[in-house]
């Protein structure tokens, strides 16, 4: 089951209840939960790939914006 948070939410939820700090935010183009990017110790974003098949997420703060697609396994 996919962790609940807020949709658009700034922060890693997972993290914040593990007392983790992250690296970056990805949020998902299928529901809008965010989470932690692969660059943070909690990989939570791909967590959540990996339980819901959801397969991109945007990069949040990112200059330039970027996408990543987990099926492909590259910046789409």
């Amino acid at each position: 089951m996919t962790p609940s948070a807020e949709p658009g939410s700034p922060e890693c939820s997972e993290c914040l209840d593990l007392g983790l700090d992250w690296e970056g935010l990805l949020a998902c183009l299928t529901c809008g939960w965010v989470a932690c990017s692969d660059a943070s110790r909690g990989c939570h974003a791909r967590g959540h790939y990996e339980e819901s098949d959801h397969p991109v997420a945007v990069a949040l703060g990112a200059e330039p914006p970027w996408r990543w697609c987990y099926v492909h396994g590259r910046a789409v």
